[in-house]
Order: structure tokens, then sequence, then C-alpha cells
């Protein structure tokens, strides 16, 4: 198929293409007689009152439909390929990248690396910017596509260039002045390498990107991680308790400064940070209202103060005794226990147990819950007694399956650890309702529906 041409998978029931008789195998080649490069061309064109869809049909007769609708209305035309273009892969080298330390054998999808500019805007990825043309980084500008996400990294051109293995790579920095001046919303992320882009390189990143205000509205500084499939990559080490709260302290200075200056805290350190360094977390307000909770910056602090809600808000109730075990990985053990500890306090009759997953596939050193298998849980909690149900984060799994890093699948794992499984959503809210629940629910893996991963 030419580029630019659009196979299309199927029609929407009810919809203007069923009734236009629009089918399963047509091939969309432009609309508004202009040719469609990929999604954003798609709805940009579509999104009128008046359209022009020309479609070819298998025996190769050029049909053109002349469609009034609503605004915005959607046709009813879905395509195989969401994006309706190829995924662009990363053709960076970062010294960091988690790719780069999984070991082999895994599923293929694991080792894409992604870095397309229109997934930072579909789904929230983050883009270094490289490999984005003039051209792309006008679609973005005309369709008004935001927020835009990029990995910074750190803001020395000749810096950047060796963390990502990419001459263009600090060249690419100018790119965030043309999005920042056609006033296109931004986020950053700081990937943090000990004796690299640390110390006065982050001081000097968090001062630049400060320019970028109001457009850039946050940035998020997270460590690296490091796994033990590490041999002949660059020699990273891991920060330690103390260079935590450095890093902390710095963070915390800019976000005081900004704060005056801008009225926003702007830079944030992600959870890990404080859980490192040992330090309590930073109340809700400091989180400018969680704007990269999906970067891990802000989790721990929502998902508490959401349970404590959950559980103020609870009419008294008696449940019956039970036993409920919880797995998790070691850097949120702690604090998952402290939250289970305030519910055993006001049900006494509850016994709660939290696990903290050491992740021997990975490495000790990747201590998140996300980056769990499988194969770990099931040896670590093989034999234990586990009571009635074990809860288990939904950042476990992949995205809208039952399957976890390793493709081991949550049945196989209820059927070796012969117990019920739940899967919860990460809100405090649905933790405590799991905690609390004595529903009998599927014999397989107990799931509400509003635990059901987004």
């Amino acid at each position: 198929m030419q580029k630019n041409e659009h196979k299309i998978d199927h029609i929407v029931p009810g919809s203007i293409a069923e009734e236009l008789e629009i089918k399963s195998g047509d091939i969309l080649t432009a609309v508004n007689h202009t040719t469609i490069e990929d999604v954003f061309d798609y709805h940009y064109q579509m999104n009128e009152e008046y359209v022009t869809v020309t479609i070819r049909k298998p025996d190769g007769e050029e049909w053109e439909y002349e469609i009034e609708k609503e605004y915005e209305e959607d046709v009813g035309i879905g395509f195989e390929n969401g994006l309706m273009d190829d995924y662009r892969s990363c053709s960076n080298h970062c010294i960091f990248c988690f790719i780069d330390q999984m070991p082999k054998g895994m599923r293929k999808t694991l080792y894409f690396k992604d870095d397309d500019s229109r997934l930072s805007f579909l789904q929230g990825n983050y883009v270094t910017l490289t490999n984005m043309t003039d051209h792309d980084i006008d679609r973005i500008i005309t369709y008004k596509l935001a927020p835009i996400n990029v990995s910074v990294q750190t803001m020395n051109p000749q810096l950047r260039c060796r963390m990502l293995h990419n001459r263009f790579a600090g060249e690419a920095l100018k790119k965030m002045r043309r999005l920042y001046e056609a006033g296109i919303t931004m986020n950053g992320q700081i990937v943090l390498c000990k004796g690299i882009n640390d110390k006065e390189e982050l001081e000097r990143s968090i001062r630049e990107l400060t320019e970028y205000i109001p457009h850039m509205q946050s940035v998020s500084v997270v460590p690296a991680g490091l796994t033990r499939y590490r041999d002949g990559l660059y020699p990273l080490e891991q920060f330690t308790k103390q260079e935590a709260a450095e890093v902390l302290q710095m963070i915390h200075r800019w976000q005081e400064t900004c704060m005056e200056q801008f009225g926003m805290h702007f830079v944030h350190a992600s959870d890990e940070w404080y859980l490192l360094a040992d330090q309590e977390l930073p109340p809700e307000e400091s989180y400018d209202g969680y704007v990269q909770l999906e970067n891990g910056v802000g989790m721990l602090r929502l998902l508490q103060d959401e349970f404590r809600e959950a559980m103020r808000a609870q009419e008294t109730c008696l449940p019956r005794q039970d036993t409920i075990s919880i797995a998790t990985g070691e850097l949120a053990a702690p604090f998952i226990r402290t939250l289970t500890q305030e519910f055993m306090q006001r049900y006494p009759q509850k016994n709660i147990q939290v696990f903290a997953i050491r992740n021997d596939f990975f490495g000790e050193q990747i201590t998140v819950a996300g980056l769990l298998t499988g194969q770990d849980i099931l040896r670590q909690l093989k034999g234990k007694p586990l009571g009635e149900r074990l809860l288990l984060p939904c950042s476990l799994l992949r995205s809208g399956e039952e399957v976890f890093l390793d493709d081991m699948t949550v049945e196989e794992l209820k059927k070796a650890l012969q117990v019920k499984i739940v899967i919860v959503n990460s809100n405090g809210q649905d933790l405590y309702q799991a905690l609390l629940s004595e529903r009998h629910m599927d014999p397989v893996v107990e799931r509400d529906s509003t635990w059901i991963q987004e």
C-alpha cells in the first residue's frame, strides 16, 4: 500500500460510514482532496460540517463521498493502526536507556524504543525531539497539539549530545523554543544520572527551563533506573540517601523561587527521591494539581490522601475477620504498611500483611512495583499463608490485559499460589475498598469495575 493511503479496518455500526456503505477493506486516499499523513491530518480535515471523503474500493474503483454532518462528528471509520502511520522509533543511544538494560527473550514489544511526538500528545509519552523535522513542528503548531512531553535530560547542548549519543541532540533543544513561541503547552522530564547531569548541570537545566514558563508548565526530576543487565553499558551508579537529600534540597529551593516569581512550583521530584532520602512527602498543594502524576510525581501523596479520605467518609461498619495480603515493590512497601496499619487500627478484625517483593529479575536496584514480574512474586510468596485474597497493583500488568512483564498471566499466578487475586487500581479509594470488601467476586480474578486498569 502506498504511503498516505489507509486501509479501513472496521466501520462503527449505525454510523454515517455504514449508511454510506463504506466497507472494511476499503482504502481511504484523501479527505477534502488532501492526502492524509496520519490521524492528526485525518481529524483536522474531518472536523468540519461538510467533508469530501475519497475511497478506493477493492476492485480499484474510486468513490467520492460528500458528507454533511455535525461539526466534529465522527463518521465511524476505524483503522487497524490508530496512528494511521508507522510508529517512530528512537534513534538515540541514551546512557540510561532502560530498554538497553533488559534481558533477551522477552516479548518484542518491550524492546521498541518509542520517540514519536504524536504519541506524546495521544498517550503522554516523553520524546527527545531529536527525530522531529521542521515539518513535524509545523504540524504540532498548526493542529495545536498539546501538551508535548519532552525528555530534556539537560539544557547543556554538548552534554545532551553525550548523554543521548546523538550529535544532533543539542540542536534539538531549539525546537522547544519554537513550541514555546507558538504557545504550545509542554512538560519536561530530567532523568538524573549520578555524576553526569546532576549538581551544577541540574541547576543550569532548571534555571534555563524556567525561561519557558508558562508554556512549559512543569518539569520532573526522576532517578535513572539501573538493572543488573548493564554489561558493556555506561557505568552509572545509584544515588545514596545523602545524595537524594541534596537533590531534594535543590528542587525545594527552586520551588520556592518559582512560587514567588510565577505562582507555581514548576519543578518536581518523583516519589523515589523522598523514599530514598527517607523524607516526608510534600503536601498536596506542592504538586500543582498533580500535572506529572503518570511520571511518578505525587502518586504516593495522592494515594495516601485518597485512602485517608475514603476511611473518613466510610460509615462505621463491622467487617468480618479475615487475612489479606498485598504484594508491591520494595520502595513503596513501607509506605503501604503505614496505610494498612491505620486501617487495622480502625478495623482490628482485619489482618493485613504487606510483602515487599525483591526484584530478582531486573536486579535489586529496581525497587518500583511496576517492574516486578510474575515469577518473582510467585517465587517469594510460594508457600506463605496469604489469607483470603492477594492484592496486586494494576501497574504490574500489561495495559488492558492480565499479563505480567514476563508473560506470566494472573490466572497462572492464582493457580500456583492457590489464592484469589484482586487487581487494584492506583488510587487510595480503590485500595481502601479492596481491603474492606467482603463480596464474592469472580473465582479467578476478583476485580471491581472501578478497579479496571485505565
